[in-house]
């Protein structure tokens, strides 16, 4: 096995051509210095030296998949944030969403209230309504998905 430092300087701007193609200029420093971490940590344990490029090239992809996908997770800034009218704190229900619920069969309708309104478990609620903690959920299910078509 060659040291560490030659494999570096072997393929480190192949490794930096991959990186700015998949995340731009802005991402590809941090991921570049993500993926030669992550190279040096494995690199003791590396078997076999015969594709160092490929390995290199294969951890420097998964660290750009890694950074789109917390890109993805990171708050969207918008210009205004919109009122919500509250009572004490508390946000008004959307009336729509309840209206919707109220329409449901009486079962669907008990379970999706107690489980969304009360924090009730599946246990909770099937004793509450009289059937087995199956049939609750069984229920509660056929809500949601009544719920979902209608608000779609």
């Amino acid at each position: 096995m060659p040291p560490f430092q030659t494999v570096f300087d072997e393929h480190s701007a192949a490794v930096m051509g991959i990186l700015r193609g998949a995340v731009g200029r802005d991402g590809a420093d941090d991921c570049f210095q993500e993926t030669f971490l992550a190279a040096l940590r494995a690199y003791p344990k590396l078997e076999n030296a015969s594709n160092l490029r490929g390995w290199l090239l294969t951890i420097a992809h998964r660290k750009a998949i890694d950074f789109h996908r917390a890109r993805g997770r990171q708050p969207v800034p918008v210009a205004e944030v919109p009122e919500v009218a509250t009572k004490d704190g508390i946000p008004d229900p959307d009336r729509r969403l309840w209206a919707a619920v109220g329409a449901l069969p009486p079962k669907q309708r008990a379970a999706v209230a107690l489980r969304y309104g009360s924090d009730l478990p599946h246990s909770e609620i099937a004793a509450a309504l009289g059937c087995s903690p199956e049939a609750a959920r069984r229920s509660l299910h056929e809500g949601l998905k009544r719920l979902r078509k209608e608000l779609a």
